[in-house]
């Protein structure tokens, strides 16, 4: 197992298509899970504050983010797509239907 925080992202976010690093009580996490879901992905999530290293991968990944906010932090395809605006952004502009595609998340 990895213990350096950003090599255990980088292996969990490789494991799956889609890869959501969340908190159980955040409604934008909750809402970007619902989005994934109704599209019919079902995206591996890890929630950090049932994690006993939660804390060290939320430093991790706001590192990764340059001080962006922690959660929700989506990966897809193993490559960090960014946290609820990047994923809403691309969605938007129709390029999150394909990178879901390119990863084998989505078959339509």
């Amino acid at each position: 197992m990895a213990t350096d925080p950003l090599e255990r992202i980088e292996r969990m976010a490789s494991e799956n298509a889609v890869v959501i690093f969340s908190k159980s009580s955040c409604c934008m996490c909750h809402a970007v899970k619902r989005l994934f879901c109704g599209m019919g992905v079902n995206p591996m999530v890890y929630e950090l504050d049932e994690d006993p290293r939660g804390k060290e991968l939320e430093k991790a990944l706001t590192r990764l983010l340059c001080g962006g906010s922690a959660v929700p932090i989506v990966f897809i395809g193993g490559k960090l797509v960014g946290a609820m605006d990047r994923v809403l952004a691309s969605h938007i502009n129709g390029s999150l239907v394909p990178l879901l595609k390119e990863a084998g998340a989505l078959w339509l």
